[in-house]
Formats: C-alpha cells, sequence, structure tokens
C-alpha cells in the first residue's frame, strides 16, 4: 500500500513541477528551448544517463548496475544511495526504463549543475531557485533541471522518452 502512494506521488509531483514550471517560462524561451533542441549541437543531451542506467534498459539490467532497490515494483524503483541522494527508475510495460529521476539535497556528493545537464549556466528566480526543461526530438527524450529555493534546496535532474 504504501509502496503504491509513493508511486502515485512521485509521479504527480514530477508531472506537478514540470507542468507548474513550464507554465511559468514566457511563451518567447520555450520557443527557443524548443527550436535549440532540434539544431545541430543539441541533438543529444548531456545528461543521458546516471551511474550508467540509460533510458532502454531492462529492469535486469539496471538492478545489476545500481544493485538492489530499496523499494521495487515492475512500474518503477527506488533506489537510495546516501541521505542526500536518491533515484527513481520508470519502467515501461515492456520493462525497459522510460524515465530517470534523481534527487540531490544539499551537501550531495557529485550534485550536477544546470551547466552540467545542459552546457550552460540558467538564471535563477529571485527566490533562488531554478528550472529548466530540454526537449531533444532527435534523441527521443527530454531533460529537466529543477532546484527548490532556500539554504538547503533540493535538486533534480530528470531524463525521460519522449513518446
Amino acid at each position: 500500500m504504501i509502496r503504491v502512494f509513493r508511486i502515485s506521488t512521485s509521479t504527480v509531483l514530477v508531472l506537478l513541477t514540470a507542468l507548474l514550471f513550464q507554465a511559468s517560462i514566457p511563451f518567447g524561451v520555450a520557443q527557443t528551448q524548443r527550436t535549440r533542441a532540434g539544431s545541430g549541437h543539441d541533438d543529444a543531451p548531456l545528461f543521458q544517463e546516471y551511474r550508467s542506467v540509460r533510458i532502454g534498459m531492462t529492469t535486469e539490467e539496471v538492478r545489476k548496475t545500481l544493485n538492489n532497490p530499496s523499494d521495487k515494483s515492475d512500474e518503477q524503483d527506488f533506489f537510495v544511495f546516501s541521505d542526500n541522494e536518491s533515484a527513481q527508475v520508470f519502467y515501461d510495460k515492456s520493462r525497459k526504463v522510460f524515465a530517470i529521476s534523481v534527487n540531490f539535497l544539499n551537501g550531495a556528493r557529485d550534485m550536477p549543475t544546470a551547466k552540467g545537464v545542459f552546457g550552460s549556466d540558467i538564471l535563477a528566480k529571485p527566490d533562488g531557485s531554478m528550472y529548466k526543461m530540454v526537449r531533444y526530438p532527435k534523441a527521443g527524450c527530454w531533460v529537466s533541471f529543477s532546484r527548490t529555493a532556500g539554504e538547503a534546496p533540493l535538486t533534480t535532474v530528470t531524463v525521460q522518452k519522449i513518446e
């Protein structure tokens, strides 16, 4: 029962966050990101894998690569690597990865930056929070970077297959 609640809450939070931040981006900026994402040097994202796990891998390959998840099901695995780093790997009906979402709390080792994810920095909002999502149609995925405001921000990086 708890696992089902966690899956529902996590999925809803990821989608809600993406929708809220996407809605807050001016149309021109969003259009520029879509146009850039399909051109020349932006055909593939810099952030394509996490700890050697990539979109398209099977459930068995992921579990072999990352060891045993803290919680697992046919739809997702939840991994906790430290108090400051965790990941969720989502599977489609053919038991292949279609999304990877990684959470880093302040102080996490190897916490990614927007520049490391996209190749350039992004501007923080006045409260210190950040968000950017770029679609990579030729690579068949989108990547998002989100950092909350505050003294101990949560950073989430997500890569998901475009259906």
